[in-house]
């Protein structure tokens, strides 16, 4: 199966700049509710993910010169990534997109050319799979 079929397209997924603020970054994934949002470069290459724990132990590392109100003064580039959330080439084969989904909640797809196209979700591979359990489940019961 293609890959592609699980795509969120990078028009529907939040992501950030390098030179996003802190004070952008934690307000984009507090309002979307979300833990980690995608990096892109300014040509539009996947660069990395950002969690809410890097952002918090930049803050903490910062000798209190980084605060809530001073985060916009700081740009995402000088934050440390202590996750190496790894892409996957929208040409992969589903064993590598689920060897990633086993240890990231989205997995970032990119092109040929490096380039962000979207992100598959852990839960769509997930309730993918549970649709063949729940299969395999009524046949026996039927046998």
């Amino acid at each position: 199966m293609n890959i592609a079929f699980f795509l969120l397209p990078k028009n529907d997924v939040v992501a950030v700049t390098l030179d996003s603020t802190l004070r952008q970054t934690l307000e984009r994934m507090e309002f979307h509710r979300y833990t980690a949002v995608p990096i892109l470069g300014r040509d539009g290459v996947y660069v990395g993910t950002v969690t809410e724990g890097d952002l918090l132990w930049y803050m903490k590392n910062s000798a209190g010169k980084v605060t809530f109100e001073t985060a916009s003064k700081f740009l995402l580039r000088d934050v440390p990534l202590k996750m190496d959330i790894k892409p996957v080439s929208i040409d992969a084969d589903m064993e590598d997109l689920i060897n990633l989904a086993k240890v990231q909640n989205f997995v970032p797809v990119v092109d040929d050319m490096g380039r962000f196209i979207g992100i598959v979700r852990r839960s769509q591979i997930i309730e993918y799979c549970e649709k063949f359990v729940a299969r395999d489940a009524s046949v026996r019961s039927n046998n």
